[in-house]
């Protein structure tokens, strides 16, 4: 009967340490490929960032990185996807200051942009530059206003999307100017740009990493960077305050968040592949190319965003709604 006893302690030992073993192997992470949902068309900014830093992800991930476009109705589409996504930390979502901050204050969405995601890293960010096309006639800020005014309603602005951060731009835009203009909404910043470049449209108030290629080459006019200070990437580019309309900053953010759940080892991991990424000499030279700049080491933590989206949130929700910005989704 000892013997017995002896055997099936033996084994239980033995299946218990097989099971702990098993265990250990279907934990690791990430052990399949991992994709990361941008939620814009393909060849937009937010794509052109997620692709450089999922190439360089994937050394130290030592899993492939997938980019899926997920585009249509001003990212709203995508987000969604990622919300309702496995908390495994196998599907990241690309975010902005358009699908976390500017659509919560002017869609009803089916999902919270704070409470239903985990912050994983804050990435970078990029000025708003105020473009035409070439053929605009106006040559500075102050007569692109004149000419908006003495043409109401003649011009258009490309956005992406209904209540998208361009659009909102474009509203406070002529609310601050006293001019009228139409807006075109497309699912993604490279089809208004190719469609800027080919004169179809007039304006854009566009992320500067989309912007800037296509002013170098010369096939549309920059007017101002939104900001308080020149771009290092184009110097000859006025600033707002500089050009006539002071006051008139929109700086894009960007970062990377998974669904609400996610484990925090997880999501620890995530954000060391992101920051060794962002470390990496060759990716911050394509990125300030782009005009992108990229957040300091410490606001790079899971903890610095979940502070910074929500110090965003409490900044621009009740300038948006005193605005009385508000678009039905369709």
């Amino acid at each position: 009967m000892r013997t017995r006893r002896l055997l099936l302690s033996s084994l239980a030992l033995a299946v218990a340490a097989l099971a702990s073993t098993g265990g250990a192997a279907t934990s690791i992470y990430p052990s399949r490929p991992i994709t990361i949902i941008v939620p814009f068309a393909a060849g937009g900014p937010g794509d052109t960032l997620t692709r450089i830093l999922a190439e360089r992800m994937r050394a130290s991930l030592g899993q492939p990185v997938i980019v899926d476009n997920v585009g249509g109705a001003a990212g709203r589409i995508g987000t969604g996807r990622v919300a309702r996504s496995a908390p495994d930390g196998y599907t990241v979502g690309y975010g902005s200051a358009a699908t976390h901050m500017a659509n919560g204050a002017v869609y009803s969405l089916s999902y919270d942009v704070l409470k239903d995601f985990e912050p994983v890293s804050l990435l970078a960010s990029t000025p708003q530059l105020i473009v035409a096309k070439k053929t605009m006639p106006a040559n500075d800020l102050i007569e692109l206003i004149a000419w908006l005014k003495a043409n109401p309603d003649k011009a258009s602005q490309a956005t992406s999307g209904l209540g998208g951060y361009s659009h909102l731009a474009g509203l406070f835009f002529q609310k601050q100017t006293g001019t009228r203009f139409q807006f075109v909404a497309y699912r993604g910043g490279a089809q208004s740009m190719q469609d800027l470049v080919a004169g179809q449209i007039d304006l854009m108030i566009d992320q500067a990493l989309n912007a800037l290629p296509q002013v170098r080459n010369g096939n549309i006019k920059a007017y101002a960077v939104a900001s308080n200070t020149r771009l290092t990437q184009a110097p000859e580019t006025p600033t707002v305050d500089e050009a006539g309309l002071p006051g008139f900053h929109f700086s894009h953010w960007y970062a990377f968040f998974v669904s609400k759940g996610t484990p925090k080892p997880i999501i620890d991991t995530l954000n060391a592949a992101t920051m060794e990424a962002l470390a990496d000499p060759a990716v911050r030279a394509r990125l300030a190319e782009l005009g992108l700049e990229i957040y300091p080491r410490e606001q790079q933590t899971p903890h610095a965003l979940a502070a910074f989206h929500k110090a965003e949130i409490e900044k621009w929700w009740p300038i948006i709604r005193a605005a009385n910005i508000k678009v039905e989704a369709h």
